[in-house]
């Protein structure tokens, strides 16, 4: 048998707590992965705000939950073989902290490791509007190799709920994993001519 993928999941304090949630669900849905979870404080707010989540069922959703605080924690380290990592959602802050290797906690250690190493690293932006420091940092952060991911509404699906809404996107950050899902349609093209 082969060993599951590892992903971490970093939940930071930008609204869109949801992402990060259903990311976990999606991943847990589809097998032969192993989660390491991460929140931040403000994370951990935003769930409880927005999705009315307490932290034993957030922490349900993971095969491993670490403390933000926990610097030594395995994923601290390039030599745990983790297959990549998303941040859902990316608050500027931790933008920020990422694009300049501001390693203060575990989530943004897990993330200059994964630069570092050269593995997978998704940061699913949210801020609206962007000032110049935010592009900047963005642009940073993916000339250090990160992949910019902002959740972005797509309507050509012609979605019916917030819910296909955001599996849209988390879609998207599967296929930037390279995991297989049939979570969201795939573009077929246009049926009729124009």
């Amino acid at each position: 048998m082969s060993e599951p993928r590892r992903i971490i999941v970093g939940i930071s304090g930008a609204s869109g707590a949801v992402y990060g949630a259903r990311l976990l669900q999606a991943l847990r849905e589809l097998g032969g992965v192993e989660t390491h979870l991460v929140v931040s404080s403000a994370g951990w707010l935003n769930l409880r705000h927005e999705l009315d989540m307490d932290r034993p069922a957030v922490e349900a959703l993971a095969d491993r939950v670490h403390k933000v605080a926990d610097i030594g924690a395995c994923i601290a380290s390039g030599s745990f073989a983790a297959h990549g990592m998303v941040v859902a959602p990316c608050s500027m802050r931790t933008l920020a902290a990422i694009a300049h290797g501001l390693t203060d906690n575990l989530l943004t250690r897990a993330a200059d490791v994964c630069l570092k190493e050269r593995r997978r690293l998704v940061l699913m932006v949210r801020e609206s509007p962007l000032h110049l420091v935010h592009l900047r940092n963005m642009a940073t952060a993916t000339e250090l190799g990160a992949i910019v991911c902002p959740p972005m509404p797509a309507f050509y699906q012609r979605p019916t709920s917030v819910g296909e809404i955001v599996d849209h996107s988390v879609a998207r950050v599967l296929d930037l994993l390279g995991l297989e899902h049939a979570l969201a349609p795939r573009w077929q093209g246009l049926q009729e001519a124009i």
